[in-house]
């Protein structure tokens, strides 16, 4: 077997700043690599995870200029956790915003989990300036997909970290999760808000790997749970304010045109692989890898692996 492609060596952002959105958010930005290599951009996931410098490392730095950014409410964007003007279209203008900062007319949109359906949601509202997509762990925001992690479904391989997800939950409030966590979450009062904010996150954290790893905890810390519930339960409530449920699959012929790689692991807890065979099945032109052995994170090795390779082949395209 071939070696597995790793991340590349860590690297200093070469320029940062905040861009105002004219409504009240300051959005964190940064650019990576080389000034004059290939425009890409990096969707981060969660809603409300936040982009890390570790993301950097994706893209050779010789061969890409790259965005990173912390979309609206997290990571070091302002207000901290905030959800007013904060919905799944005000990204995709932000992303675009930031498109014209650069001063660039098409660029790479690579993203993994809930950044492969902003990427999508972009691509489709911008295809003329897309070169390429690069999706990890894919989820297109359907009902069935938000009731297999936040009801039946997930919590059947991981019943007894579901159990701390129904601790602070009535015996009534158990038949929809979600809509419980809503009500705690945007709570007047800040210990009931970190509360649950705390078991919200370590929920995904404990569950996106296929083994346990230490960078679960921490999802537990005050700030990052805060801002990740908060903003997650905010667009998973709302159906990812989408016109429909199926929207991101039935306007995939929109981007059929455009390059893209599919990147999905098996045993993906969050995400199920059906989803990524359901976006492969709309859109046959991509590349589909479902990696055996692996689960939902990014930096699982079969995963990175065919990151890297993507993005090596879209850099000489």
């Amino acid at each position: 077997m071939p070696k597995l492609k790793g991340l590349y060596p860590p690297r200093e952002a070469y320029a940062s700043g905040m861009l105002d959105t004219g409504d009240g958010h300051q959005i964190y930005w940064e650019r990576s690599g080389n000034p004059q290599g290939k425009p890409a951009v990096f969707i981060h996931g969660g809603p409300g995870g936040g982009c890390s410098s570790v993301h950097r490392q994706l893209f050779d730095p010789n061969d890409y200029d790259v965005m990173l950014f912390d979309q609206r409410g997290c990571g070091r964007s302002k207000p901290h956790a905030s959800l007013d003007n904060n919905t799944t279209w005000h990204l995709v203008e932000d992303i675009e915003r930031l498109r014209k900062m650069a001063g660039v007319d098409k660029w790479l949109v690579f993203g993994g989990s809930w950044g492969a359906t902003l990427a999508l949601a972009y691509a489709q509202t911008h295809p003329e300036h897309v070169s390429e997509i690069v999706l990890r762990g894919i989820f297109t925001l359907r009902k069935q997909e938000l009731h297999w992690y936040y009801q039946e479904g997930a919590s059947r391989f991981f019943p007894d970290k579901w159990q701390r997800m129904l601790s602070i939950l009535s015996p009534e409030e158990r038949g929809d999760v979600m809509a419980a966590y809503r009500k705690r979450l945007t709570s007047k009062d800040r210990a009931v808000q970190l509360e649950a904010a705390k078991i919200w996150s370590l929920w995904e954290g404990e569950t996106v790997t296929l083994l346990p790893t230490e960078d679960a905890a921490s999802f537990g810390e005050d700030d990052f749970a805060l801002a990740f519930a908060r903003i997650e339960n905010h667009y998973f409530t709302h159906l990812g304010f989408l016109d429909s449920d199926d929207q991101l699959l039935k306007n995939v012929e929109r981007i059929r045109h455009i390059p893209g790689v599919i990147i999905h692991g098996r045993y993906d807890m969050a995400c199920q692989v059906q989803n990524a065979w359901d976006l492969a099945q709309a859109w046959p032109e991509a590349d589909l890898h479902i990696i055996e052995g692996a689960g939902h994170s990014f930096d699982e090795p079969g995963i990175l692996d065919q990151l890297i390779r993507a993005n090596e082949r879209f850099a000489r395209a």
